[in-house]
């Protein structure tokens, strides 16, 4: 890997953590109540959880289709949103954050061993430096509006 190269792949990988110029999900979720994260806020059309959890399954799609050509994408928009506007469970709430976390690392490796400008060839067009652009805009948008539903309900932090 040559220097260059390094420093795209660095700082892509700062873009994809969040936290330089916005949020982390960690950030935007840290210090959430419980009973916050199933609320609708007034003229949004998301819980925080269905937020959560879309974030979920889209970062597991484009993992999934980043490394195998056999992965069959959830039907959108219906399976990249979950019905319910809560967790059923603690260990549910538990399950989705580690699972954003672990495919986010997963997609970090495969981002640091990877051609990242070599197209996919099982896509039209893709490649891994623009899954990583698309992960980290995708979140990031995502995160705003946690952070903006948290704001409505009266749950962010002024500073």
């Amino acid at each position: 890997m040559d220097n260059q190269h390094k420093i795209l792949t660095d700082e892509l990988i700062k873009l994809l953590l969040g936290g330089n110029a916005h949020a982390s999900f960690h950030d935007a979720i840290k210090g959430l109540k419980p009973e916050l994260r199933g609320v609708k806020a007034p003229n949004m059309p998301y819980s925080i959880w269905q937020l959560v959890e879309h974030i979920r399954i889209a970062q597991w799609d484009m993992l999934q289709f980043s490394k195998d050509a056999n992965h069959e994408s959830p039907k959108w928009p219906d399976d990249y949103w979950p019905q319910e506007s809560a967790p059923a469970s603690e260990d549910i709430w538990k399950g989705a954050l580690e699972q954003i976390d672990s495919d986010l690392d997963e997609f970090i490796e495969l981002l640091e061993h990877s051609d990242i400008y070599q197209p996919l060839e099982h896509g039209d067009g893709q490649s891994i430096l623009r899954e990583a652009l698309q992960i980290a805009d995708h979140n990031s948008y995502h995160v705003g509006e946690i952070i903006a539903v948290r704001r409505v309900l009266g749950d962010w932090k002024s500073s």
